[in-house]
């Protein structure tokens, strides 16, 4: 496994360990580990630029599926300053996954992340 490799796995721990803080100072401390001051999230649903407006997304994430955790699916795949993986969104009582899709991403030269843009692959009706 190269050094590239592991950079572009701990960008993506880094960006689960941020979607799945629940409390509002773990979520801001694990949001500024994982983004650049000025990074952005782009996917169907939302544009975000910035710390404050990523946790918010990702507190009215929670807000909608409380009880739910993000996981990633598969491996991390990445390139140079780019990485892709999926995830799903789980609910931990029952195991469904009403939720998935994929993201790619962009880091710095600290490995930290730049840009989002995420797809959505099955997105419950009303979404």
């Amino acid at each position: 496994m190269s050094a590239n490799t592991n950079r572009h796995e701990n960008a993506a721990a880094r960006y689960f360990e941020a979607w799945n803080a629940t409390e509002s100072a773990a979520l801001a401390k694990a949001v500024a580990t994982a983004w650049t001051a000025d990074g952005g999230y782009t996917d169907p649903l939302a544009e975000v630029r910035g710390h404050a407006e990523i946790a918010a997304l990702i507190a009215a994430a929670h807000e909608r599926f409380p009880g739910f955790v993000f996981r990633p699916l598969g491996a991390v795949d990445g390139h140079h300053d780019t990485a892709r993986f999926g995830w799903e969104l789980v609910n931990e009582a029952d195991g469904s996954a009403p939720v998935a899709g994929f993201d790619v991403v962009t880091l710095d030269e600290e490995g930290r992340i730049t840009q989002v843009l995420g797809f959505l692959d099955r997105v419950p009706t009303g979404a």
